[in-house]
């Protein structure tokens, strides 16, 4: 039936054209026969050739790396504690212990770790005096560990006071700035600490913020922010 349609408005449209413009021999070439035509008037058109992506899609897997604190924040007010050098249990608020100060903080994930025990935190402790040298009042290292293993842990790596190791044993200060790391899956039991990360604090404001992706060491060493200062 379509066929028979096709053709009927074929003659019909080709007798039109030949009746007004005689000159014309071929008055409608598009309707004209050929091999497989595709008729304008079909049922069934073919489709639309697919065009192959020169390169496959991509997607980035690179982790955003954030927190709730930022450069240009004040830091928000906790209580960290300490043993000082007699033995006693000591405690001192983060507005204490930056108030009209220049201080670097730096926070490891765990005490006795291997990267922190083993770079991270003597880093610090090698480089402390270059710097006091540029303005430097306070450095201090804060874990999610108790008062008693950050003391045992200064112990065994016979720092001084270059350092001054803090306890967030219930880490208060780290959720306030929004560094949790959450190592529960660990066979260790490690459970939630802090991510690594080394900030330089001018009157309890951030001016640097070094934050690691998780445990790694990559730009919070003491030498990131020795060059950045």
């Amino acid at each position: 039936m379509a066929t028979v349609t096709a053709s009927t408005a074929t003659f019909a449209v080709t007798k039109l054209l030949a009746t007004t413009s005689p000159k014309l021999k071929q008055p409608l070439s598009l309707l004209s026969a050929r091999k497989n035509p595709i008729s304008l008037f079909s049922s069934s058109i073919a489709p639309f050739p697919l065009r192959r992506l020169q390169q496959p899609l991509r997607f980035s897997t690179v982790p955003q790396i954030s927190a709730a604190i930022s450069v240009g924040d004040k830091l928000p007010d906790s209580t960290l504690s300490y043993f000082d050098s007699s033995d006693e249990l000591q405690t001192v608020s983060v507005s204490d212990l930056t108030a009209n100060k220049k201080t670097i903080i730096l926070a490891v994930p765990g005490a006795f770790t291997p990267t922190c025990s083993q770079k991270h935190l003597p880093g610090f402790v090698e480089k402390a005096a270059e710097l006091k040298a540029k303005g430097i009042d306070t450095i201090a290292c804060v874990s999610v560990n108790d008062a008693f293993v950050m003391k045992a842990w200064k112990e065994d790596l016979k720092i001084g006071d270059e350092v001054l190791l803090l306890s967030d044993g219930n880490g208060d200060f780290t959720k306030a700035i929004g560094t949790e790391l959450d190592l529960s899956d660990k066979p260790v039991g490690l459970g939630v600490r802090s991510r690594r990360y080394a900030m330089y604090v001018e009157n309890g404001v951030v001016k640097i913020l070094n934050l690691e992706e998780g445990g790694a060491f990559n730009v919070s060493s003491a030498e990131d922010i020795l060059n950045a200062i």
